[in-house]
């Protein structure tokens, strides 16, 4: 049993924690959050059931103070920026809990943000513990599936992921995120605020890279509206023919001045087709594609909770999905 303290329960951090307190294996003794509303509530009632006794606090010391249970792992459901990230993984480590984030800034931060790596790094090793980032996109799909697929190969020329994903499926929330319904300007006034942008990309490119072995001289990024061809009246408001339906952004990764991996996130109201598709180019080639493509909001909260037995097994320090053990599903311990 892995005793665990789960910090933020917004939409996404009660399905992690819903899916951890189903897991004979895991053990919540503590669960933090800020919102006033919340604090002092009972988390088997805020989750619809019955009380369980583990009640919401407002830091990871007083939840510590109040589990009954030594805590070993603390499970951070809260930021994607990496530089918000720092104070709460300080005060877990400051605890002794290992760590697992879904912040996607953290899932390979080495390029990118190698101040704050640093950081978070020399954090760790003082205390002790193991740090990591993951989730479905990024820490999965675009990154860490397809450097697995390699093992198979006796040479790589190529990379190629795609992740499709008709929208209209999709909750009205992300439907907004993507940019659906707004018209040309307002989808270029939100590409420059950032707020249409899939974070964690250019991470995915580096942690193909780094998989790899490759030096890459240059990490791209592109953003552009995917066009509605006809009226689409699916999605959580009408389209006309023309209109920004959704996004497409491409990242690639060159070496020499050659492109070696192109990674695609394409999400739009009225696709034909949802599919998630790795494509291999050297000895052997391969292709496959996961029909449908994955449930993002089940698939991440699966692998987070999945990563808690990995990070425990892991080194001191900031680590990568390519530095522990594979996070299969389990349910004892």
């Amino acid at each position: 049993m892995i005793n665990i303290i789960q910090v933020g329960i917004g939409a996404l951090g009660k399905q992690v924690l819903q899916y951890a307190m189903e897991r004979e294996g895991i053990n919540v003794v503590g669960v933090v959050d800020l919102n006033p509303e919340l604090t002092g509530k009972d988390i088997g009632i805020i989750l619809g059931d019955k009380e369980i006794g583990v009640t919401v606090s407002t830091s990871v010391d007083d939840a510590v103070k109040n589990s009954s249970d030594s805590p070993e792992v603390a499970v951070l459901t809260t930021v994607s920026s990496i530089k918000k990230l720092i104070p709460q993984v300080q005060d877990a480590a400051k605890a002794g809990l290992q760590i697992v984030s879904t912040c996607e800034e953290l899932s390979f931060p080495w390029e990118q943000h190698t101040d704050e790596a640093k950081e978070i790094d020399e954090i760790c090793k003082d205390h002790n513990v193991a740090c990591l980032g993951t989730g479905v996109n990024p820490g999965f799909l675009m990154d860490y599936l397809p450097s697995a697929f390699t093992s198979i190969h006796q040479r790589v020329d190529h990379i190629t992921v795609e992740r499709v994903q008709d929208a209209s499926k999709r909750r009205i929330p992300f439907q907004k995120k993507i940019g659906a319904a707004l018209s040309h300007e307002e989808f270029e006034a939100e590409k420059k605020k950032g707020t249409l942008r899939h974070v964690g990309l250019p991470e995915s490119v580096d942690m193909v890279a780094a998989a790899m072995g490759w030096e890459l001289d240059a990490n791209d990024e592109s953003l552009d509206p995917v066009l509605a061809k006809q009226k689409i009246t699916d999605g959580y408001k009408p389209i006309d023919k023309g209109n920004p339906a959704g996004v497409e952004q491409v990242g690639t990764g060159s070496v020499d001045g050659k492109e070696v991996i192109k990674l695609v996130f394409r999400a739009a109201v009225g696709e034909e087709k949802s599919f998630d598709r790795i494509t291999v180019k050297g000895l052997p080639d391969l292709t496959t594609e996961i029909d449908g493509g994955l449930n993002g909001d089940v698939a991440t909260c699966a692998i987070t909770v999945n990563a808690i037995r990995s990070i425990t097994k892991a080194q001191p320090g900031l680590r990568t999905m390519l530095d522990v053990p594979v996070p299969a599903y389990f349910a004892k311990v």
